[in-house]
């Protein structure tokens, strides 16, 4: 497994030949495409509701300041603390400071990507904190010492096998003969073991999926009910979140739920779904203490994005549906890409949040089939941002670069239709006589074709066969 965007293409060449992996990746239809396909078609109206969710995105990050103080204010107003972050690193001491103050020493966590991005979990290890994850995908991954490689499932590249394994290697408490064949005995093992984390907790932590400027909430949707859990038995919950998740107020909140579940899991509503606002109040009567509550916004790039043709990434619902149906990422999975974000939306957005120096390998990871953006339930126009990307990383290569020069003749070609039509019509005549060998020496092909096999040529045009149909 690559954490270095850089080895991108080593890192693709091995999942493609891991078996365990491949297996794995091939249940991404049954578990995602087909269920997304069955919660739209129960639906109905789900286009229109996609142009809604679209709309209320772009208002909010139009309105992104705005939208950000008044959130701030709604949060103070009910007793909770709101703290800025430029980058990974305030973040990341942002919390650190919280949990200090707290007194605190375990910390329990739901499941967050931008935890993740920011690196949290080995920072909080180096200051002395001991943060567990709660959700079920985000432990088992964090037992292996593994990045999560989807965003929604973060051990789908896994199989029962290897959790069981993983189980039995962390967890020498239990009695090793016990069985661990079925999921449900994987299941209540790991219940077994968080019940007491919550247990004994001193502070929880936990992401939030949206922000609601006019009620100064956080929304969660989890399916475990670990999210309730690590913020609700801990003193102290802290909500480390994006400053791009923020909306108006709930009732824009609820139209992009109806979005998120059902393009993510092909779920109507997720087992929970969560408003935090404000500490929980003293109860003597319901046996409740007062709690700490904090949302750390993180900006970390994203402001960067913004006036950029990569803008409309910052719309993202992180649902994971174009991951689902993107073909590059039904090959390799998430942990080629060796960054938080895989997948078209990763392609997307990582250029901008790391570097398109470190990044520059995602968006030209792409068939550019277009299904991402059929599917983005908030209609982000993936391929376009990622050929933006491609464009820059273009123009910042170095005139006499072989790529450059490649794609220097092909634009001159492109550009002139009656040359192009000319080269392409000698290109056919030869090609079924050249045989399949020599494309894979060309070096803007030999990527694409070391993985495939093309049908044999015809020798003949796209031009000239539409004009015989004609």
């Amino acid at each position: 497994m690559s954490a270095d965007p850089r080895q991108f293409k080593q890192a693709a060449s091995q999942a493609l030949k891991n078996p365990r992996l491949q297996t794995a990746l091939g249940r991404i239809k049954s578990h995602f495409v087909h269920k997304r396909a069955e919660a739209v078609e129960r639906f109905g109206a789900f286009e229109a509701l996609r142009h809604e969710g679209h709309a209320i995105r772009d208002r909010a990050i139009a309105n992104l300041d705005m939208l950000l103080v008044q959130f701030e204010d709604s949060v103070r107003a009910r007793g909770g603390q709101v703290h800025w972050a430029r980058d990974a690193d305030e973040a990341r001491q942002a919390v650190a400071d919280i949990l200090r103050q707290a007194g605190a020493r375990t910390v329990i966590k739901g499941k967050s990507m931008v935890t993740e991005e920011i690196g949290l979990n080995d920072f909080l290890e180096r200051e002395g904190f001991t943060p567990v994850e709660t959700d079920l995908g985000e432990y088992i991954v964090q037992l292996r010492h593994e990045a999560p490689s989807h965003i929604i499932a973060p051990a789908f590249h896994l199989n029962k096998e290897d959790i069981a394994q993983t189980f039995r290697e962390a967890h020498t408490g239990l009695a090793p003969e016990r069985a661990l064949v079925e999921r449900s005995a994987l299941v209540a093992e790991a219940r077994q073991i968080l019940r007491r984390q919550f247990e004994s907790a001193d502070a929880g932590i936990t992401g939030a999926n949206f922000l609601t400027a006019a009620e100064g909430a956080a929304v969660l949707v989890t399916n475990e009910g670990n999210g309730d859990l690590s913020r609700l038995l801990p003193r102290t919950h802290i909500v480390v979140t994006g400053i791009e998740k923020v909306v108006a107020n709930l009732s824009e909140a609820s139209v992009l739920l109806r979005l998120l579940t059902r393009s993510a899991t092909g779920q109507e509503i997720t087992s929970y779904v969560t408003i935090m606002a404000g500490p929980v109040a003293d109860d003597a009567a319901a046996n409740t203490a007062t709690r700490d509550f904090h949302v750390v916004l993180i900006d970390n790039g994203r402001s960067d994005l913004l006036g950029t043709e990569a803008q409309d990434a910052l719309r993202c619902i992180r649902c994971a549906a174009c991951l689902n149906h993107c073909p590059v990422y039904g090959a390799i999975g998430g942990h080629a890409y060796g960054a938080t974000y895989p997948g078209p939306i990763g392609a997307a957005l990582n250029p901008g949040l790391i570097g398109l120096a470190d990044a520059c390998h995602h968006p030209n990871a792409s068939t550019f089939c277009g299904r991402c953006a059929e599917v983005c339930p908030v209609e982000i126009p993936l391929p376009q941002i990622m050929r933006s990307w491609r464009a820059r990383e273009y123009e910042a290569e170095p005139r006499a670069g072989a790529r450059k020069i490649g794609f220097t003749l092909w634009a001159f070609v492109a550009r002139r239709p009656a040359l192009y039509r000319f080269a392409t019509r000698i290109a056919a005549r030869m090609i079924p006589y050249l045989g399949h060998m020599p494309l894979t020496a060309a070096p803007l092909l030999a990527g694409w074709l070391n993985g495939r096999t093309l049908p044999r040529a015809n020798g003949h045009t796209f031009h000239d066969l539409w004009r015989q149909r004609q």
